[in-house]
């Protein structure tokens, strides 16, 4: 008589159940993260006290995000070289020179250039951090990406938090207080990533080039372009939008942008995967981009109310969340191209997106109204709305469709070649 079987079949791993070296790097990540929302409390302070404009401190930002963007397009090829650890481990070394050089900068051309070599630092970590994470978590890739985005929201929450908790008692602490950060979690690398037992297929220096001709992805990266404009508006030039309802205190802003950070935390945890659960992600992106949009008109509509413009932050924080998770989610589902490239190429195109948006809110408030950037801000958003829906046949794997061998064939040549 043949037995039956009685096996059951097994659960899907809980997201909370990692490898030792997920929480590891999904630790730094938390750290790396800070660093893009640190500086938002204290820019105020930055230009009273080294006496700069508003669209000089607003550079802190963008130095930071254009050599981020141009790095991440050569990120794939060198840890493919030199492996995961590797990279990392530069990326972490590289972020906690130049804080502690910032700290110590005595005017704001010197900090603007130090949060260039940050940016550097942060490419190779970030870039390589979320392959590593999407490689060796339990759960499958949405598990992975949403514990990515968890750190990526909790480290935005707490970056201006802290930003604002040590901003108060000098600008420089925030930077002191990153390179401690970064330092702990380069140990924690050290100590818990195992060193790779297969060595990397190498990529060529042209693949992330190459892959932004993959249709899926160009169509992502150019509807991330847009959307970061919106992103980097809202938490970059906000600030300087709340300066005269009487909102400037370090303290004060730290606190108004961890409640952002937060919405955005929870959304991308928690919201993200129940709307991806009940509609595709395509059609999750072409609904809530016109809602970022209409966000961002209040936001112009409500700048002289103290609590209107608080209000929009925090809705603004619950959408960005949602939109981070599911973008994400289709950029590493989208294509069969490796997760390094497909990584690297669209986080440069998107970083790239980021540069451009905080010196230019501040040029179009001087030039126009306070109002003016946050309506230039609805409108680069609903442009990347309109490139989802435009391209959204594009798309069909990121919704969960087949598609064409030979498309796929294509996609993978673009990457490899």
């Amino acid at each position: 008589m043949t037995a039956v079987s009685t096996t059951v079949p097994a659960k899907a791993p809980s997201i909370l159940h990692q490898p030792r070296a997920v929480w590891a790097v999904a630790f730094a990540c938390v750290i790396a993260f800070m660093g893009i929302g640190l500086v938002d409390p204290i820019l105020p302070a930055i230009a009273h006290d080294l006496q700069a404009t508003p669209t000089e401190t607003e550079m802190l930002f963008t130095s930071y995000l254009v050599i981020t963007g141009i790095a991440m397009f050569f990120t794939s090829w060198l840890s493919t070289r030199i492996g995961a650890k590797r990279t990392l481990l530069i990326g972490l070394a590289l972020i906690v020179v130049f804080a502690l050089a910032a700290g110590f900068s005595q005017d704001v051309e010197s900090i603007i250039g130090f949060r260039a070599g940050w940016g550097l630092g942060n490419a190779l970590f970030i870039s390589t951090a979320l392959a590593t994470i999407v490689g060796a978590a339990s759960g499958g890739t949405s598990s992975a990406i949403i514990l990515y985005e968890a750190a990526l929201g909790l480290g935005i929450a707490i970056g201006p938090l802290v930003g604002g908790l040590l901003g108060s008692i000098s600008w420089r602490g925030p930077f002191f207080g990153t390179a401690t950060l970064m330092a702990i979690g380069f140990i924690a690398i050290v100590v818990l990533l195992k060193k790779e037992t297969v060595a990397p297929t190498p990529t060529r220096l042209s693949a992330p080039f190459r892959a932004l001709a993959n249709p899926a992805l160009g169509v992502l990266a150019s509807a991330a372009l847009f959307y970061n404009i919106g992103f980097f508006v809202l938490l970059a030039y906000t600030p300087f939008a709340l300066i005269p309802l009487g909102l400037s205190s370090a303290i004060t802003l730290g606190f108004i942008f961890f409640g952002w950070g937060l919405s955005l935390a929870i959304t991308s945890v928690w919201v993200a995967p129940l709307l991806t659960k009940r509609m595709p992600r395509t059609r999750v992106l072409a609904t809530v981009l016109p809602l970022l949009a209409l966000d961002l008109v209040a936001a112009a509509l409500l700048i002289d109310s103290e609590v209107g413009l608080i209000g929009c932050v925090i809705v603004g924080g619950m959408l960005l969340g949602i939109l981070n998770t599911v973008l994400t989610e289709c950029v590493m589902e989208a294509t069969d191209l490796p997760r390094t490239v497909a990584s690297s190429a669209y986080s440069g195109v998107r970083f790239l997106g980021g540069a451009i948006a905080p010196p230019a809110a501040t040029l179009l408030a001087v030039a126009l109204t306070p109002a003016a950037p946050f309506y230039a801000a609805a409108a680069s958003v609903l442009i990347a709305a309109l490139i989802v829906v435009i391209g959204r046949g594009r798309l069909r794997r990121a919704d969960g469709f087949e598609v064409d061998a030979l498309a796929e064939a294509e996609a993978i040549g673009a990457g490899d070649s």
